[in-house]
């Protein structure tokens, strides 16, 4: 820091604390500027200069040091000098006192600030390259943060000063306006009875319905602003057109239709998208066959003599292709039809907000809509890697046409979606080799969670190739017919050496990327975030008011469940946004690995919460403490539960192991109603059930937070109801410190971010 920033810091330091130190926080109390009313009418009657002076100096000085009482000196303000006076002076002081406060952020705190909290200034500075003085506007207008916190982080942004000042003096002119009003009716108070003045409760009125009255009116302004560029319909084919029938487009219409409005959806493929026709389903299809063989080969320890398991692959990838076929009915053209959804079959493109053109085997169709939903989903990530070209990927997307089981797979990535094919076919007979970039599988999950998928995939033959990059695809040689990936394998002294993995079939699974092109949204100015999803904000809308976008076209989850939350966002935003509007959460949003064993988790990880900076506690249960697991003989695995420090409430699950996602369950539902610990340990579960090692971690932490002194006193007064005074003393045996049980049993201990 500069010598000049280091004197600025204790310039405003000083003056901060000048003001705490002489009490003039304690005495901006609405009570004592009531009190002194009287006394600032007859100091302004004598000398209106220097008090309206001083009151505009004080009032700048306020602003620009953020200190607390701006709101009630809004309120003097209207009744030392009434509606206009006040109204001018207050106006100017707050917006120059604004300007000041974001040019002292800019000063101190732009570089600090920007490293640490990158991603919510990279949003404000969306919004400000998108629409600059607008977006400033809406901010003063409807403050979704208070003054304050908007003076500093704009002040973060490259906004320059002057349009900040004027922009600034525009929008917060209409809510100075009522609590100025307020301040004067309130300052004409001579009685009780004049609580009930029409004046006064209209005030109040003003300031509770202006946030209402200022986001509609923003609305209007937005869509005129969209109207100037485009020719807005007169009237309208539909509420809502709704592009692509993946499972985010499928229940977008669902919400819309079920609403009564008119939905078209528009699909260029098959409905269900990827999740029913090479996602979720046939995934699940095969991961399951694959579980079959693996319980086969293991039935030795139960006392079943089966060997290894004859493997038919044609039968089974016809096992996956009837799963999808018995599941797509929930998902077909009639059943939405029947909902009253008009299905459209071909390619979609807006040529403005309100039109989309949709081309298809009956020609070309122009439909008008109030809003349109983007659902267009995403499609298997292929990397630019030399030698690519010369062999047939296997995806997500093509996995399902093959007839043949490979018998040696390389899997490029360690995602979920790599470990669950990888496993899968590693079980089915393939000789697996995983390659992943990184230092562990799984690279959104705690390393203890990663590394108990490891071990179980090593156990089962899997090569893993950990910190390992793909270099080139050469052809084979001599031994090694077919081709070969060749890689780089970082080692622990810092150096690479270089491997060769031969292969029959090579599976990318190395990320998804978002369908944004084709359908006009460049030309529209619908910008892209840097992974290549659309950029919407909180509550699924673009930079354009009436398109919004939901599922994996959206990000940043990639999951249907996660599509399907956002679609009802999106479609009741769409539909009422005018009148409510809700942000999406994902502070609730499960997600699990299906592999064996599995690995689910809800909320934060520990990585997650050091990283953003939030205290915890972490309470762990072996599920090899589970009378269930035991009897199953599927003791690994774990239940692990992040919470407040010294409270029950959840921050985040992890569970890893046999159904670890059934499990997960509970915990979503605790973390979305806000249901702690205690409330779980309160439960009766059944036994022998896993369920029960959900009570166990209950039971688990509060062990840890029993409260040790009373207990003591309990001891002690049992003792002396029994006549034993050494006892009553505190001499409590050896034998009672040990005691638990099965729902006590795990650890807790404390971990500060």
């Amino acid at each position: 820091m500069t010598r000049r920033r280091i004197l600025l810091v204790l310039v405003l330091a000083a003056i901060v604390a000048a003001y705490f130190l002489s009490g003039a926080d304690e005495a901006l109390t609405l009570a004592n500027l009531q009190a002194e009313q009287a006394r600032f009418q007859a100091w302004l009657a004598d000398d209106p200069f220097t008090v309206a002076g001083g009151f505009f100096l004080f009032y700048v000085i306020m602003a620009a040091l953020s200190l607390p009482g701006a709101t009630l000196l809004t309120l003097l303000g209207g009744a030392l000098f009434g509606f206009g006076w006040g109204l001018l002076l207050i106006s100017f002081a707050s917006t120059l006192g604004a300007t000041l406060a974001a040019l002292i952020a800019r000063t101190l705190a732009r570089g600090p600030l920007e490293k640490r909290f990158a991603p919510q200034l990279e949003r404000i500075n969306a919004g400000i390259r998108r629409e600059g003085a607008f977006y400033l506007f809406t901010l003063r207008l409807i403050p979704l943060f208070p003054f304050f916190v908007i003076n500093l982080v704009m002040g973060l942004t490259r906004m320059p000063l002057w349009t900040y000042y004027w922009v600034s003096q525009l929008g917060m002119l209409p809510g100075t306006a009522v609590y100025v009003y307020a301040g004067r009716e309130l300052g004409s108070l001579t009685s009780v009875a004049g609580i009930l003045s029409p004046g006064l409760i209209g005030s109040f009125v003003l300031i509770g319905l202006f946030p209402w009255l200022a986001r509609g009116l923003v609305a209007i302004a937005k869509r005129r602003r969209l109207a100037r560029r485009f020719q807005r319909p007169s009237r309208f084919d539909y509420d809502i057109v709704v592009i692509g029938a993946g499972a985010a487009g499928l229940v977008a219409s669902y919400i819309a239709a079920a609403v009564k409005a008119r939905v078209a959806l528009v699909e260029r493929d098959t409905l269900g998208g990827d999740c029913l026709n090479t996602g979720c389903v046939p995934s699940k299809a095969l991961i399951r066959a694959a579980r079959v063989a693996e319980e086969i080969r293991g039935a030795g320890r139960y006392g079943i003599r089966a060997g290894e398991p004859g493997v038919d692959f044609a039968a089974v990838m016809a096992h996956v292709r009837r799963a999808v076929r018995e599941v797509a009915p929930h998902d077909s053209r009639e059943r939405y039809e029947g909902l009253g959804v008009t299905v459209l079959a071909g390619e979609a493109r807006l040529q403005d907000p309100w039109r989309v053109r949709v081309t298809g085997e009956g020609g070309v169709r122009d439909l008008t809509t109030r809003h349109v939903i983007i659902a267009s989903g995403a499609a298997p990530k292929v990397p630019a890697l030399p030698g690519l070209e010369a062999v047939e990927v296997l995806t997500s997307d093509n996995l399902w046409q093959l007839t043949d089981l490979p018998e040696r797979l390389v899997v490029l990535g360690g995602g979920p979606v790599g470990c669950e094919l990888g496993q899968s076919f590693a079980r089915l007979g393939s000789r697996v080799s995983l390659v992943e970039m990184g230092p562990q599988l799984l690279p959104r999950e705690d390393l203890d969670a990663a590394e108990a998928l490891r071990l179980q995939l090593e156990r089962e033959g899997m090569a893993l190739w950990l910190d390992t990059r793909a270099v080139r695809i050469v052809p084979g040689e001599g031994h090694e017919p077919g081709h070969v990936l060749e890689v780089e394998r970082r080692l622990a002294s810092g150096r690479c050496e270089t491997l060769r993995l031969p292969f029959d079939r090579l599976l990318v699974a190395v990320g998804r990327q978002a369908r944004v092109a084709g359908m006009g949204l460049e030309a529209l100015g619908v910008e892209t975030r840097d992974d290549g999803t659309l950029a919407v904000d909180e509550s699924l809308q673009s930079v354009l008011p009436n398109v919004w976008a939901c599922g994996d076209v959206a990000g940043p989850f990639q999951l249907t469940h996660a599509g399907a939350h956002q679609a009802w966002h999106a479609a009741v935003n769409a539909l009422f946004g005018e009148i409510k509007r809700f942000r999406v959460s994902y502070r609730a949003l499960p997600a699990v690995t299906y592999t064996e064993p599995e690995v689910a988790r809800v909320g934060l990880s520990e990585g997650e919460a050091r990283r953003r900076g939030i205290d915890f506690e972490v309470t762990r249960y072996e599920l090899a403490e589970l009378d269930r697991a035991i009897a199953e003989d599927r003791t690994g695995g774990f239940v692990k539960v992040l919470t407040v420090p010294g409270k029950d409430r959840i921050l985040g699950a992890s569970v890893v192991g046999q159904g670890a996602g059934e499990l997960l369950a509970e915990f979503t539902l605790a973390m979305t109603h806000g249901i702690g610990l205690n409330k779980l340990l309160g439960t009766v579960h059944p036994y022998p059930t896993w369920s029960e090692a959900t009570k166990a971690t209950a039971g688990a932490w509060k062990n840890a937070h029993k409260p040790e002194r009373l207990l003591g006193w309990l001891a002690g007064y049992f003792a002396w109801r029994r006549g034993d005074s050494a006892a009553a003393r505190g001499e409590t045996s050896q034998a009672t410190k040990g005691e638990t049980s099965q729902a006590t049993k795990g650890e807790t201990r404390r971990r500060d971010a």
